[in-house]
């Protein structure tokens, strides 16, 4: 069972301004004050939540598979983004597409097995489809897109080559029970150990809305066609992986589904998007950086279902702003403190990892591109490769003085499995400073610092870690460790307005 009520991170409150590396000043003029002094408290005797080595992921479109060369073998150049991130790591396959696309032997046609539309090529994505992420207003239907076992087999060889493990959707909107199970065959045959779950259906809770089932469709109604569906897998495939329900926001399903199925299912999974729709003109760089009670009420729905059913939990599709994003908020450096902030508030809450989505071009995605004209880290990747360089371990508890004048600041600590005290801060606020004296309990000889930084917090280029961006398939190595000033066991740092920052304490 997982402590989910250890208070494993503390949101740090800093009034103050101009920074050392020159804060991003977009919104407001930081020059006037210095960076107020705030002690944090690191305590090792009290151990929290564990990060485990395959907490970080990204999650793509079914139909991105309809290119069987994408997840390929052949395709070095996202495989070198994805093991940047980390030697183990989950891909997930599903989102709104995974109901249109369709099994089918090579060289077949695709079975015809539920209402289809065409829609226009999406230019945002890369991938030739209209489609919407989350809790949308308006229903897109993609056009159909077809499976085969070439692109499984690759795909297989994709996941050898990072080293990282699979999340496969299977078609419960518009498939049969019978296709499902003909899938899924193939699938744990050819991914086998790599596989790691097979999940039914994507965001069930919005059936209604997207015109997949009826207005008064439940949990119950769908309760029944998955066990259905996994009737028919379970011929196919004795003990088969499974997890769900893969809603969208909708956290009263989260406990009945894992109290129904915990036989079945390895975990629990949920989406959350922090803003949408991106039309709205409210859905603002400010407002992704400032806390979200429906986060919180999140956390509190994952808590009780792990509580009480004993079912791990995984943010398995999550991101800024749903409908791939909104440009000038989700593809800016801002997604980079709002992404590595929000999977330490995820670990700390009690979750075992997440799923960032993307793919193609999408605003919101951590690596755009596609094999013909190459691949790039957008600013988001820079918040999980923070992350990744942290690493995996325990979190322990923090504390603070000083914290009342700016809620925007978090600070998490660990102890990594190397023995070495890691803490990660991120510094959300857009006008202030902090110096920041960190008490980690026990003498230190040393400690080194790797800073995120940009030099806008609107901007989409020019951002750094460890002094150095992330270059061609996905290669980075740090160019600027700073020394951190040391006295006993209090280490002195000045982290910038909108900024991050890793300081790492090694074993002694």
């Amino acid at each position: 069972m997982l402590a989910m009520k250890r208070r494993d991170f503390i949101s740090l409150s800093l009034l103050a301004s101009g920074a050392a590396l020159g804060a991003p000043r977009i919104f407001a003029d930081d020059s006037a004050a210095g960076p107020v002094p705030v002690r944090l408290a690191v305590r090792l005797d009290r151990l929290g939540n564990r990060i485990d080595p395959d907490f970080t992921g990204l999650s793509y479109e079914s139909a991105q598979l309809g290119n069987p060369e994408f997840f390929s073998g052949s395709n070095t150049e996202l495989i070198g983004f994805l093991r940047t991130l980390g030697r183990q790591g989950v891909i997930r396959i599903g989102g709104n597409t995974s109901e249109f696309c369709h099994w089918t032997p090579d060289g077949a046609k695709p079975v015809e097995s539920g209402p289809r539309s065409s829609g226009p090529q999406d230019k945002t994505t890369g991938i030739g489809f209209s489609y919407a992420v989350g809790p949308d207003t308006g229903h897109k239907t993609p056009p159909p897109s077809t499976i085969t076992p070439l692109a499984i087999r690759n795909l297989r060889e994709f996941l050898d080559a990072t080293g990282w493990n699979l999340i496969y959707g299977l078609n419960l909107g518009t498939g049969t029970p019978e296709i499902a199970a003909e899938e899924a065959a193939y699938v744990h045959k050819t991914i086998a150990s790599k596989l790691l779950a097979f999940q039914l259906g994507n965001e069930p809770d919005l059936f209604y809305r997207n015109g997949l089932r009826s207005a008064d469709y439940k949990f119950d109604q769908f309760a029944q066609e998955w066990q259905t569906f996994y009737d028919a897998i379970k011929v196919r495939v004795p003990h088969p992986p499974m997890a769900g329900p893969d809603t969208a926001y909708n956290t009263e399903w989260l406990l009945p589904f894992a109290m129904r199925f915990k036989s079945e299912a390895l975990y629990v999974s949920q989406h959350y998007y922090a803003e949408g729709p991106p039309t709205d003109p409210a859905m603002t760089i400010e407002r992704l950086l400032r806390p979200n009670p429906k986060l919180q009420d999140a956390f509190k729905g994952m808590q009780q279902t792990v509580q009480e059913s004993g079912l791990p939990f995984r943010l398995a599709e999550t991101n800024s702003c749903y409908q791939g994003g909104k440009p000038g908020v989700s593809d800016t450096f801002a997604s980079a403190l709002w992404g590595g902030d929000l999977m330490y508030q995820l670990a700390s809450a009690g979750g075992k990892g997440i799923n960032f989505h993307g793919g193609g071009y999408g605003w919101y995605t951590p690596v755009a591109g596609t094999r013909q004209n190459g691949f790039l880290a957008r600013p988001l990747y820079y918040g999980m490769l923070m992350f990744a360089q942290a690493g995996a371990g325990t979190l322990v508890e923090t504390s603070v003085d000083n914290a009342q004048d700016a809620p925007l600041l978090n600070a998490y600590a660990l102890r990594g499995t190397d023995g070495a005290v890691k803490v990660a801060i991120f510094n959300k606020n857009m006008d202030r400073a902090v110096q920041l004296s960190i008490d980690v309990g026990q003498k230190v000889g040393r400690a080194g610092g790797l800073r995120l930084y940009a030099p806008r917090l609107d901007g989409k280029t020019d951002v750094t870690f460890g002094g150095a961006p992330v270059g061609a398939n996905g290669g980075w190595a740090m160019a600027n460790e700073e020394e951190v000033s040391t006295q006993g066991g209090i280490a002195a740092v000045e982290v910038p307005a909108a900024s991050a920052m890793l300081v790492t304490f090694p074993r002694g």
